[in-house]
């Protein structure tokens, strides 16, 4: 099998080098009948379609090979060539996008920056892709590609209305060159909400590569990546978090404002509550503030202390009042949500608490420059308010503790930072649950975000040994945390080690069916069907979990699958009873007519393998009761009738087929059936009479006269003279070149 194997391929790739593609393509094909799960059969086989310029059938096997070999760049990148070739342009850009990832993930920055230049060429306004560009270009020292790519990105901001991002992006191109003209004169317009310009190298391109005649779009999650953010610098914070910053600036503010009081009988225990307050005599200060406030001095910035005092002294009740009416101070903001986050905590509140502290988390990370151009941090935030009002007081409690841990200490910065980017990655890869499952589970507070953060580094990084010790690290933190699981089945996977992934998969998809958490359990099967197709085991596990919460067409779906997957691995008898029950399934739902008949064709198809002819022709029949103008079911009775000599009935399909051409206006469909069939039967009356008749609606003379005196010939012969006659009075009537001897004819066969 083997050498079968190896002589084919050989035999192709002799075909390709001296060009000749279509000896090429069978010598492949037959390579993949032999192993129909190889990639390099499969790439070879698309190279040489793609050179023959078959391009649909080209693309149906980079597919197959994308599925076979996800991680591979040149199947990606042929089917995006194939798709800009086609006019597919919106489409051929989003996988260019995909290509471009994995060069990044292969570390090859300058192949990833040149295959997202040609997706913004091709659909120009890709926000996404400009961001990613302008980040790559800084990475690599560009900075004239990076200042034009973050001005291009600030100009489809403002297309979309969204001036505070354009802004911010102008200000980033700015850092690179604080001199630049047309970066200078952007930000003046957007401030006074004029329109800005592209810059003059873009426009100078071809009019279907100019940005400025397409619609911007976000094409895709707007993500930061975290590889090309500049290393977290340590910032000089309040280790009492927001609210410590917030109450250094209130103190700096209320001092600013008693100055201004003059003699006021507040002015006194203002100045003592502090002094006090910066001496970290917390009583006696909180006593002060409360007089001053007592004596007619009230500010956002009074209420900032004494509520952020009384927090620190446990008195949360009180505290809550105070916090609430420092929030009206913009600048505050953030310290009074944290206070009240803190004193809810206190009282045991914890939905109150969590909201309060994730309201903060947004507030702050809305202001990291990391995450300015970034939509999917906020996505975090906003994803977890909307899960607080499901979750369990425990879950809540747990949350709670992680969210006040990452917003103390010398550097909280840099932990709500690190946390965000992690929280990003765990939205992304494992939804709004997974969310839930980081910061509820036990370890949490031992590491266990961060040890995920480096596991996902190291797998961009292809570090794939020292992610599994992380992700072993993971497991042994906290055993039943299953996002650690699925990521050591990643691994698994990227190391080929495919049967064990499958494996590992198939035992994370069933704890999470025994949590009761089908969704999650239907996603990981459905993931690993389309990295394993093959896989009996994973599909049967899919199709028993879809039936137990009832989506019946789903797992009609997986049935059909699981039938094809028996069919390609040339067991046939079971493909056969799986379509069988695909059937009875289709009909119990009452599924669409298009569903059972896409079923029987495929069983039609297995009994053709079988050369069971009577069968075949039994599902075509049936197929035509459900669908009677289906294309493929009557093109199959016209082959098998004529194959049996049948030609009446032949002919009686064949114009059933012929008027279904006709009623979608597909003459090309008509012309080529008709010649086709008058190739293999070229003595059959009736086919060149028919297409005969076609010529002549479609004005072309000189193709009827010819199968009309191919007729003729044939009438002759069979002694059908009137019938003759007849032919020749058709081309007469067309006026041949040798008009003359047809009438000759005429008056003989008369």
């Amino acid at each position: 099998m083997a050498d079968e194997y190896l002589n084919y391929m050989r035999a192709g790739q002799d075909a390709a080098w001296q060009l000749r593609w279509g000896a090429a393509v069978e010598s492949f094909t037959k390579a993949l009948q032999v192993r129909p799960d190889d990639v390099n059969a499969h790439v070879s086989l698309g190279l040489a379609l793609l050179n023959s310029n078959q391009l649909e059938r080209a693309l149906k096997v980079y597919r197959r090979a994308i599925q076979l070999a996800p991680d591979e760049p040149e199947p990606l990148e042929r089917t995006a060539d194939i798709l800009e070739r086609m006019g597919q342009l919106k489409e051929a850009a989003v996988q260019y996008v995909k290509v471009a990832d994995l060069y990044l993930q292969m570390r090859d920055v300058n192949k990833a920056i040149r295959t997202w230049s040609h997706a913004t060429d091709l659909t120009p306004g890709l926000v996404s892709v400009h961001l990613r560009l302008a980040q790559a270009y800084e990475r690599v020292g560009d900075k004239a590609n990076a200042l034009r790519e973050y001005l291009v990105l600030a100009y489809n901001f403002r297309r979309l209305n969204d001036v505070e991002k354009a802004i911010k992006a102008v200000e980033r191109a700015l850092k690179i060159d604080p001199r630049n003209p047309l970066a200078l004169n952007s930000l003046r317009a957007l401030q006074a909400g004029g329109e800005i310009r592209l810059p003059d190298d873009v426009l100078n391109r071809k009019p279907q590569q100019k940005a400025a005649e397409a619609e911007p779009e976000f094409g895709g999650e707007l993500f930061w990546p975290p590889d090309f953010s500049q290393p977290a610098l340590t910032e000089s914070s309040n280790p009492l978090g927001p609210m410590g910053d917030a109450m250094e600036l209130a103190l700096e503010t209320l001092a600013a404002s008693v100055v201004e009081l003059g003699l006021q009988p507040s002015v006194m225990p203002a100045l003592k509550a502090m002094e006090d307050h910066r001496q970290g005599n917390h009583a006696a200060a909180i006593a002060a503030y409360t007089e001053a406030e007592r004596a007619g001095l009230r500010s956002p910035a009074l209420q900032m202390c004494l509520g952020g005092l009384l927090v620190l002294e446990q008195q949360a009740k009180a505290a809550t009042q105070h916090l609430g009416e420092a929030m009206a101070d913009v600048n505050l903001l953030s310290g009074a949500t944290h206070g009240l986050g803190l004193a809810y905590r206190q009282l045991n509140d914890q939905q109150k608490a969590a909201r309060f502290l994730i309201q903060t988390l947004q507030k702050i990370v809305s202001e990291m420059n990391e995450f300015s151009l970034d939509e999917s941090a906020d996505r975090v935030y906003i994803t977890l308010g909307s899960l607080v009002d499901g979750a369990t007081s425990e879950s809540l409690v747990q949350m709670n503790e992680q969210f006040a841990t990452a917003l103390s200490g010398e550097n909280w910065r840099n932990r709500v930072r690190d946390m965000t980017m992690h929280l990003m990655e765990t939205l992304r890869r494992d939804g709004p649950r997974g969310l839930i499952d980081i910061l509820t589970t036990s370890g949490g507070e031992s590491g266990l975000p961060e040890i995920i953060t480096t596991v996902d580094r190291y797998i961009r990084q292809g570090l794939y040994t020292l992610a599994m010790d992380e992700a072993h690290s993971a497991v042994e933190i906290a055993p039943y945390y299953l996002p650690a699981h699925i990521r050591m089945a990643e691994i698994l996977m990227k190391e080929g080690r495919i049967r064990q992934a499958i494996m590992k998969y198939n035992v994370i998809a069933r704890a999470y069916m025994t949590r009761e958490e089908n969704d999650r359990a239907a996603a990981i099967l459905t993931d690993v069907l389309k990295m394993a197709p093959l896989d009996i085991e994973v599909r049967q596990n899919l199709i028993e979990l879809l039936e137990q919460q009832d989506r019946m067409s789903d797992a009609l779906n997986q049935y059909i699958d699981l039938a094809n997957t028996y069919q390609q691995l040339g067991d046939f008898e079971r493909a056969s009873q799986t379509f069988a029950a695909s059937e009875r399934l289709a009909r119990r739902i009452s599924a669409p007519t298009k569903k059972l008949v896409e079923i029987k064709h495929a069983i039609a198809e297995i009994n053709q393998m079988r050369l069971n002819t009577r069968q075949v022709q039994k599902v075509y029949e049936e197929i035509l009761e459900l669908a009677p103008d289906d294309e493929r079911a009557l093109r199959g009775l016209i082959d098998l009738n004529y194959n049996q000599g049948n030609t009446v009935e032949a002919i009686k399909r064949l114009d059933t087929l012929l008027g279904v051409y006709a009623s979608k206006g597909t003459v090309n469909k008509i012309t080529a059936l008709l010649l086709e069939l008058v190739e293999q039967f070229p003595r059959d009356m009736a086919l060149r009479a028919r297409l005969a008749s076609i010529y002549r609606k479609l004005g072309q003379p000189a193709q009827a006269i010819e199968q009309l005196d191919a007729l003729g010939e044939l009438q002759l012969e069979a002694g059908m003279n009137k019938d003759a006659a007849n032919t020749v009075r058709q081309i007469i009537a067309l006026k041949p070149d040798r008009v003359e001897e047809y009438r000759k004819l005429l008056s003989q066969l008369e």
